[in-house]
């Protein structure tokens, strides 16, 4: 068993996506195309369906991850932001997308879900040049993590020429982000704040292993 078997599995299923959803029938249905034993198929994807999802969705990130390390956006940071995150939906099939969102949407799977999204938000955040290791790399992560959430959404409902409306749609949350991004700064220039957050905040770190997309469960 390798990672090989997962990215063929991965693979196979994804096409009986849009005809079984995002479960163990795609998942079986795929293992049959490729003849592979029905018992390596929870061996390799444990949650299933959900575990398909998370799959489908990592592997984007990660794709994500290659072409920001290869061509960073240009322009004014919050430009660069808002061409990160329509990047990532590129990388994704609507129809996949919400096949996955179905199942992810189920009680069980929230922290999975929750999780996923924070790390596409980390993707980005890094793949920009992010070094923050304070509170920063959390209330950073949080905010994006709120704008992609409200941008998928809105995205997978755009029926506009060339999904244009989602392009706005990505520019207005990100001044929105910009906007708390230039608040904290100017908060952090009054008297006594910085001791203040240091008092309040200075134990608060970002975690070492910064590695959170690609697990594979």
């Amino acid at each position: 068993m390798t990672q090989t078997d997962r990215d063929a599995l991965l693979d196979a299923a994804l096409i009986h996506v849009p005809f079984e959803g995002m479960n163990d029938l795609a998942l079986a249905a795929g293992a049959r195309d490729i003849g592979m034993d029905a018992d390596l198929v929870r061996v390799l994807f444990p949650q299933g369906g959900a575990g398909l999802a998370a799959a489908y969705h990592r592997r984007a990130d990660a794709a994500l991850r290659q072409a920001l390390s290869e061509t960073s956006p240009e322009g004014r940071f919050r430009d660069r932001v808002a061409e990160a995150v329509w990047r990532r939906l590129q990388l994704s099939d609507p129809e996949l997308v919400r096949a996955g969102a179905s199942t992810l949407a189920l009680p069980q799977n929230a922290t999975l879900a929750a999780r996923l999204i924070w790390e596409t938000a980390d993707v980005i955040w890094t793949g920009l040049g992010d070094r923050s290791q304070d509170v920063n790399w959390y209330s950073k992560r949080a905010t994006l993590t709120a704008v992609i959430s409200a941008t998928v959404l809105f995205w997978l409902g755009d029926e506009s020429e060339g999904r244009a409306d989602t392009r706005a749609f990505i520019d207005r949350r990100i001044d929105g982000v910009m906007s708390i991004e230039t608040l904290k700064a100017s908060l952090g220039k009054l008297p006594g704040a910085g001791r203040l957050t240091r008092a309040a905040f200075g134990w608060v770190r970002a975690p070492r292993d910064r590695a959170l997309p690609g697990r594979s469960r």
